[in-house]
């Protein structure tokens, strides 16, 4: 970009024919602009200026630079324009990854508004509970819930993630109600698995502020929240569930809270890009919209309000 900016100054020089004009023109000082042109020469290792006591002249050499060089640089000014101009609008194609569940019961319904809103933009989205490395597959965006490991990646917390523990009328029929954390070690415990993380440990906290760790079990693990979804319902046992996950049935009575005086860890739902500056603005629509639309009034929440 130095050599191109050089030949932009000599060009300038050249229509203005010294180098105190092109300087102020381009505001720089003239001891400025003299070294720069002395730099390109150097680096060029030709003359291209004949210097005399009121003008300066090209030389062959210079002529010839100014005739080729000129498109160049204009088409390069014209690109840089075209890019600033661009970056004020959404355009282009928005790759993102969402979780399965999630993404399904709560992003993809809100696309059709947010496409009606940018007609120019195009998505590409990819449903998967698997963490996906976003910059070694090419991706925008990351939609994430739970707790964050530590990572280059940058976070914009979207909504609340309230999870419960909970189970069917009729598990709870045929088996002792827990009153305290510590009794669900006698209770089919249905886990979620995870390459990442034990997921047999839940962490409850009273409201005084206590907290208690446990180690459960039991018959079922599975790396599908969905999966334990079914098995819950059909009083397999207590699963730990997301409301946002389960507030239907937590609303028609096919899933009771367990415990409901004890609080569950604290996580959220997260957008995740792998750049802090620079953000498209095809991302920064995005990640705007979703935080308009899920941030103060989740759906989730609200339903569960009215349990």
């Amino acid at each position: 970009m130095d050599r191109l900016s050089d030949i932009a100054l000599f060009l300038r020089v050249v229509d203005l024919g010294t180098i105190s004009a092109a300087a102020r023109s381009l505001d720089l000082s003239v001891a400025v602009a003299s070294q720069r042109l002395q730099r390109l020469e150097k680096g060029l290792n030709v003359r291209l200026l004949h210097r005399t006591t009121r003008r300066l002249h090209p030389t062959p050499e210079g002529l010839a630079l100014a005739e080729q060089g000129r498109d160049l640089v204009e088409g390069l000014e014209a690109l840089t324009q075209n890019l600033r101009g661009s970056a004020d609008k959404v355009t282009g194609t928005l790759r993102v990854t969402l979780p399965h569940s999630f993404g399904r019961q709560y992003i993809s319904p809100l696309l059709p508004e947010f496409l009606n809103r940018y007609p120019r933009l195009n998505l590409d989205v990819s449903l998967t509970d698997q963490v996906v490395d976003l910059v070694g597959e090419g991706y925008d965006l990351g939609i994430r819930i739970g707790i964050l490991e530590d990572s280059s990646l940058v976070a914009r917390r979207l909504a609340d993630d309230e999870r419960v523990l909970c189970a069917s009328p009729d598990y709870l029929a045929h088996h002792v109600t827990p009153q305290r954390p510590s009794d669900l070690v006698d209770h089919q415990c249905l886990v979620l698995s995870s390459n990442r993380r034990r997921q047999d440990i839940w962490h409850l906290t009273d409201k005084q502020g206590q907290s208690e760790a446990v180690q459960v079990g039991g018959r079922i693990r599975s790396n599908q929240g969905e999966m334990l979804t079914e098995a819950v319902l059909g009083g397999l046992g207590i699963a730990q569930h997301s409301v946002w996950h389960i507030h239907e049935y937590l609303c028609s009575g096919q899933l009771s809270v367990v415990l409901p005086d004890y609080r569950l860890t604290e996580t959220g739902i997260y957008a995740v890009m792998p750049q802090r500056q620079l953000v498209p603005p095809r991302v920064r629509a995005f990640v705007a919209f979703l935080e308009e639309r899920l941030a103060e009034h989740p759906v989730w929440a609200l339903r569960r309000e009215k349990q």
